[in-house]
């Protein structure tokens, strides 16, 4: 039980209430089938799990009786039940064990009514019957102080333990969807699972608290428990192809159990991430100006085929694939006149081959990407295309990345063939307008006119 809300200003006195495994290993395609079950990103211009420490316990204000904070409510609902008094907005309360400590020590050395408001319950009934319930809230000047004053110490904490985060390189990881082990800065595990997994819970510098929060995350995966709708599912095969299907690899918005792993939730008194959004882009909506000359769009790099090297172009993509790893795009499209869909299928193929740490030129599987491309530039086996039917298939059409913006910038090499094949060496020479009156008297437009008005 939570302690009420009150509406409006109380006022002091008395007052109504009526109203990747192994090494390197030979893999045929007859023999294995590799599938991705889940969206991949491409890399953009990350926490571990421990087991969360014993929370401490906070007082009740007039009484021996101890809590757990974790378990506030059911001291907000003893002190109710026992005490009757009300704590108004409690979660606007920063910090609610000194919070709880701090009134503890006021009320032993003042009266309560000279601090709470008075609230008269059943004042109709007779006097045997009506009871008195004590209001503690922000209207008292003392209170609205140490609340602020808590918010900010809160907030001072927050910032200092999120720099000691972000600066932190002894960080031990396990990634949640593969189970791939990670050592170093948070970040790193944070960023492999928006790249690899598309699960983005936001940049690690916006996010405190990470192993918690992580933590947390995991739990509920063990639990079987979706984190997007939340709903439990009967065995993690199940939970994994849902989150897929639905596009659920994300946490949810709304549960609020996850607000104390983000900054922005610490800024302000009382306001939450979406409120201190709302206000910014009211701000934008009422200093927005008609004036765009001004506007720069930030170009889409795409990202090369066998590292992360990311250009602006196609062209310049293909000078540093060719340059850095004898791979040929453009002459590869000519040499077997690609149109653009099987440009998309060879794109789509070298990338699974790729992420999936295997060589499609000699089918050879690696223990990481690294090491599969050493392989392939010092066998040269980038250029070492396979058969066209093992590529030139229909579940090729899907991306690999879903943010790959390459598959953008590829041009419609079957229009331009079909363009050069009706063409031909044709010369096209243009009239001679110099004597328009000779060119009307010999078009053939008139011999079509003479034709329609004979047979009118």
């Amino acid at each position: 039980m939570a302690a009420p809300k009150t509406q409006g200003a109380a006022t002091q006195g008395e007052e109504d209430s009526d109203g990747n495994r192994g090494g390197a290993r030979g893999v045929s395609y007859e023999d294995t089938k590799d599938y991705i079950l889940e969206p991949l990103s491409l890399p953009e211009s990350p926490g571990g799990t421990t087991s969360l420490e014993g929370s401490p316990s906070v007082p009740c204000i007039f009484c021996e009786e101890h809590f757990p904070v974790v378990e506030q409510d059911k001291l907000l609902k003893h002190m109710i039940i026992e005490h009757k008094i009300v704590i108004a907005d409690v979660k606007l309360v920063a910090d609610f064990q000194r919070y709880i400590l701090y009134w503890r020590k006021r009320f032993t050395e003042q009266p309560i009514t000279d601090f709470c408001s008075v609230i008269r319950i059943n004042s109709a009934a007779p006097s045997e019957e009506q009871d008195n319930y004590f209001l503690l809230c922000d209207v008292l000047p003392e209170d609205r102080i140490l609340r602020e004053e808590l918010q900010k110490q809160r907030l001072k904490e927050i910032l200092e333990q999120q720099q000691q985060e972000r600066n932190d390189n002894s960080f031990h990881g396990i990634c949640m969807f593969c189970n791939e082990e990670f050592l170093g800065n948070r970040s790193v595990l944070l960023n492999h699972m928006a790249r690899e997994h598309a699960f983005n819970i936001g940049l690690p510098d916006n996010i405190v608290n990470c192993n918690e929060f992580l933590c947390t995350l995991q739990k509920k995966l063990d639990n079987l428990q979706c984190l997007y709708c939340e709903k439990t599912f009967r065995d993690k095969n199940t939970l994994k192809d849902h989150m897929r299907k639905k596009q659920h690899r994300r946490i949810n918005p709304k549960n609020r159990e996850y607000d104390r792993f983000y900054v922005i939730n610490y800024l302000e008194l009382g306001k939450s991430w979406e409120e201190v959004q709302l206000e910014d882009d009211r701000e934008l909506l009422d200093h927005q100006e008609d004036d765009w000359s001004d506007w720069e769009e930030h170009p889409v790099s795409a990202v090369c085929l066998f590292c992360e090297k990311q250009a602006e172009t196609i062209e310049k993509l293909c000078v540093h694939m060719e340059d850095a790893h004898e791979f040929d795009l453009l002459k590869i499209k000519s040499e077997l006149g690609l149109n653009f869909y099987q440009q998309v299928k060879l794109v789509n193929f070298i990338r699974r081959q790729i992420h999936q740490c295997r060589c499609y030129g000699c089918h050879e599987k690696f223990r990481s990407k690294a090491d599969l491309r050493t392989h392939m530039e010092e066998a040269k086996h980038t250029s070492l295309l396979p058969e066209k039917q093992i590529w030139d298939q229909p579940q090729y059409y899907f991306p690999t990345y879903e943010n790959d913006t390459l598959l953008c910038t590829l041009s419609d090499s079957e229009s331009d063939l079909t363009a050069q094949e009706q063409n031909g060496n044709i010369a096209i020479i243009s009239e001679d307008t110099s004597k328009l009156h000779a060119l009307k008297q010999s078009s053939i437009l008139n011999q079509l006119l003479l034709h329609e008005s004979l047979k009118n």
